[in-house]
């Protein structure tokens, strides 16, 4: 039984979003309980030595997750964008987007879980005082696959983001192809070369802001060249992941150029990819209306959906 009326798709994803990735959003208290027979959300935290704290997240279980104690489940790994938190798919609308596609039977039934990244492009830091790759890797994917019941094969493991998270899917990915099935990305903050340091109003300025102090201050072009998605991308071995990647053709940071960057890359070394520039910027009501496409991907890059992916651009073998 559902506690919430459904939401069309880009009411309850600008919900999941805020305002934008790149701005500060309300947090949200946990989500209710639902009966084993529905989708249900839970958030709690992972106790880290690594980070030396506990780091909070959410997941979604898909309906019926309660029925079958001996069912296991594909795992969707989903990170969110700079000022956001790990709450991004438990919110009202958040949570109804994903009933939504549950319901309308647009996705199969997978775990969704979002964890909080903070400003760390969900990576060790330059100086490693904050060390994201590691506990991801080391202790939070082990700790979720123990806890619920999760098919955890590479096959059965896809990860995605948005904006910052979509750079931090991106290059998880790309580095652990042995790890991860399927990957995808909005927005996702790609730039082909390290932004000048500036102190002016420009975009190279902006972009430059985004990074913080993850790459070093000022930024470290050899850190910023190991970690770059596009850097990894010319050499990983991707022939066997699925890959879906879009970005508005007018974003406010200039990340189209990286998006188009990454396609060109692929599509040189015949990477079988689905890629999109679609018109919008970097804001809400562009993450609204193409979230639901990378949940459609997972869910056919899982085999659970009965039609075969028909979206984006599928370069050949």
């Amino acid at each position: 039984m559902r506690t919430a009326s459904k939401l069309n798709w880009t009411t309850a994803a600008q919900a999941v979003l805020g305002v934008g990735c790149l701005l500060t959003v309300s947090s949200f208290g946990a989500p209710a309980r639902f009966p084993s027979t529905d989708a249900r959300g839970e958030c709690l935290s992972v106790p880290s030595r690594i980070l030396g704290r506990s780091v909070p997240y959410c997941v979604i279980l898909p309906p019926g997750y309660g029925e079958d104690a001996n069912r296991r489940y594909p795992v969707l790994y989903y990170f969110h964008g700079l000022g956001d938190n790990e709450q991004m798919f438990v919110r009202s609308g958040g949570f109804d987007l994903l009933q939504e596609l549950w319901d309308g039977h647009q996705i199969g039934d997978f775990v969704v879980v979002s964890s909080a990244g903070y400003a760390s492009f969900f990576m060790n830091s330059h100086d490693a005082r904050f060390r994201f790759d590691d506990f991801f890797l080391r202790e939070f994917v082990p700790w979720i696959e123990n806890r619920y019941r999760i098919a955890a094969t590479r096959e059965s493991r896809g990860i995605g983001g948005i904006s910052m998270g979509g750079y931090g899917a991106l290059r998880m990915a790309f580095l652990h192809p042995q790890l991860f099935g399927s990957v995808s990305a909005h927005s996702a903050a790609l730039m082909e070369k390290l932004p000048a340091v500036s102190l002016g109003n420009s975009p190279e300025s902006g972009r430059l802001r985004i990074l913080g102090d993850v790459f070093g201050s000022p930024p470290d072009r050899l850190f910023w060249d190991r970690n770059n998605p596009l850097r990894i991308a010319r050499t990983a071995e991707l022939a066997r992941m699925k890959i879906y990647f879009d970005c508005g053709s007018q974003d406010d940071y200039g990340f189209e150029a990286g998006a188009q960057a990454l396609h060109n890359l692929l599509a040189s070394r015949r990477i079988a990819h689905a890629f999109h520039l679609y018109p919008g910027g970097h804001n809400g009501s562009y993450f609204a209306e193409h979230l639901p496409d990378s949940l459609r991907f997972h869910s056919a890059a899982f085999r659970l959906s009965p039609t075969r992916l028909t979206h984006g651009e599928q370069i050949p073998r």
